[in-house]
């Protein structure tokens, strides 16, 4: 197993597109609070403006071993390269009017490591309980006696979701992606906004 959690390997199993995400366009975020690595509760009906929620499944960490055949699961291996590429194109995606959130049913405290030992400067959100694995139906994945969310990418626009990637692959190029597809379909607006 590769342990460099920035690495991607070369034979990193590609994910297909089971359908999962099909339904998600048109639909309006629910109105669920979760905590983020700031402290603070976020509304998700009530985010103004754009936003991209990138939905990851686990981030590792240096000092505990990834699942036993991680790699192996296709879509699972590419938090971290997919974090850090949102954190390089942050200031692509703010000169968009767009705001950034990372979401995983991680903890808190774990998601708080990961922002600041990668330097995120954006917050990550916390669905520890999978709630939106039933209000939105979004799509997950058992391993290790965990149930992870799959990895999928939302913009929004005032709360309704204007696109979903999925499957997203290779993660490192979803930020380039994302940023693509803003600049083809901009909107004049205003700077996004978060109701607490």
């Amino acid at each position: 197993m590769n342990t460099n959690l920035s690495h991607l390997p070369q034979d990193l199993p590609r994910p297909t597109d089971d359908g999962a995400a099909a339904h998600l366009e048109g639909l309006f975020l629910p109105k669920l609070t979760l905590a983020s690595t700031d402290g603070a509760s976020v509304n998700l009906a009530g985010l103004s403006g754009r936003w991209v929620i990138y939905v990851y499944p686990l981030t590792g960490r240096p000092d505990i071993p990834l699942p036993d055949g991680w790699d192996g699961i296709p879509g699972a291996r590419g938090c971290t390269p997919q974090s850090c590429g949102f954190r390089d194109h942050y200031a692509d995606l703010a000169a968009l009017h767009a705001g950034v959130y990372g979401l995983s049913a991680q903890t808190t405290d774990y998601q708080r490591e990961a922002r600041d030992r990668l330097h995120l400067p954006f917050h990550l959100l916390s669905d520890s309980s999978l709630q939106l694995k039933s209000t939105l139906r979004l799509p997950t994945f058992p391993v290790a006696g965990m149930e992870l969310f799959k990895r999928l990418t939302l913009i929004t626009h005032d709360g309704r979701i204007e696109k979903a990637f999925y499957p997203v692959f290779p993660p490192d190029q979803n930020a380039a992606e994302v940023l693509a597809w803003l600049r083809t379909n901009a909107q004049p607006g205003h700077q996004p906004g978060i109701a607490r």
